[in-house]
């Protein structure tokens, strides 16, 4: 209820006399795909970050009259926005990717779904890209906070700790202006960030995990992914990957980690036949990603899986398969896609 007051209020035309609240809201409107990227980092649910951000809104437009301006309306967002997310987290489950869970599995043993798992969920990059300025190094700063490993590990840190890191390593603010959001002391917040670093480590992208888009190695590796899996061509699937590759897909607990394993788990266990399958390129969470279709009875091809990759070098070093027809409408992906849609080169 409040939330249709609140999207109807910032519509208004020009013509409407609109209160400090809507005033408010409504130059603050340009802010809300950062404030998505951080809430869905905070949270590592996409569904949870929109909620969120309905809130940071809803509040702002409540308190409006006690903004003084003393810090920058994008400031203020911010620090409703976090504890925002500080409350809700109290009263929900981490969100877990299967890597997070447990020993790596045995791709000859069946797989069984565990939805009741609140799993993390990916983002599409149209979501939150342009958040920021589009300096180069703010858009690749940008892209490796959004990162699946690095949302993932987030997840396993404290909620205060959390807020801490994304908000001097990703926001770049001052240690004393997080100690007052936190109601906590500069040293407490500077031993929060060493311990959460120290933690993050080693979800850290190295140089070669970041290539551009753009990048000739990298596009080369994407169409060979593509075609192999439209083939189910376990030979060439093998190929593409890192000896420590890790294959993972949510919301199945079991992940596999080598070439090998991953080859043969495409092979027994994937229902799609060579030749079945059509993949469509897309982006998550500033990383590459492929929409998987099956081929089904009429000839039309229906959303199977969404492939979310890293790549090191020349090789996947990682892939987040994602099940579900759902994921494909957030995506903006179609429902279907006819019988004679192109294939990947």
């Amino acid at each position: 209820m409040a939330g249709g007051v609140l999207r109807k209020t910032v519509e208004e035309g020009p013509g409407e006399r609109q209160g400090p609240g809507e005033e408010l809201v409504a130059s603050a409107q340009p802010y809300r795909r950062e404030l998505l990227a951080h809430c869905y980092r905070m949270l590592g649910s996409l569904h949870d970050a929109e909620d969120l951000v309905q809130e940071t809104y809803l509040r702002a437009w409540r308190a409006a009259d006690r903004f003084e301006g003393r810090s920058s309306l994008r400031t203020w967002l911010y620090r409703i926005a976090t504890n925002a997310c500080l409350s809700a987290i109290e009263s929900r489950e981490r969100r877990p990717l299967p890597s997070g869970l447990g020993a790596p599995g045995d791709p000859e043993r069946p797989v069984a779904e565990t939805p009741e798992v609140p799993w993390l969920e990916p983002i599409p990059d149209a979501l939150f890209t342009g958040a920021r300025a589009a300096d180069p190094a703010e858009v690749a700063v940008e892209r490796s906070s959004m990162r699946l490993a690095l949302v993932a590990a987030l997840q396993h840190l404290p909620p205060r700790q959390r807020a801490v890191l994304l908000l001097r390593d990703v926001l770049k603010w001052r240690a004393a202006e997080v100690a007052e959001l936190l109601e906590t002391s500069t040293a407490s917040v500077n031993s929060a960030l060493q311990r959460a670093r120290a933690q993050l480590k080693d979800v850290s992208p190295a140089e070669d995990q970041l290539s551009e888009p753009d990048d000739p190695r990298r596009r080369a590796l994407l169409e060979r992914y593509a075609a192999a899996f439209e083939r189910k061509d376990v030979a060439a699937i093998v190929e593409l990957f890192a000896e420590d590759a890790v294959w993972e897909m949510p919301p199945f607990p079991e992940w596999f980690r080598g070439p090998e394993a991953i080859g043969r788990l495409t092979e027994v266990q994937c229902p799609l036949r060579p030749g079945d399958g059509l993949m469509v390129p897309t982006a998550a969470n500033g990383q590459p990603a492929f929409a998987l279709y099956s081929r089904h009875e009429g000839g039309d091809y229906r959303p199977f899986q969404l492939h979310v990759l890293a790549v090191r070098g020349d090789l996947v070093a990682h892939v987040c398969s994602f099940t579900g027809a759902e994921l494909f409408a957030v995506f903006g992906l179609p429902e279907s896609l006819p019988r004679d849609a192109p294939r990947s080169r």
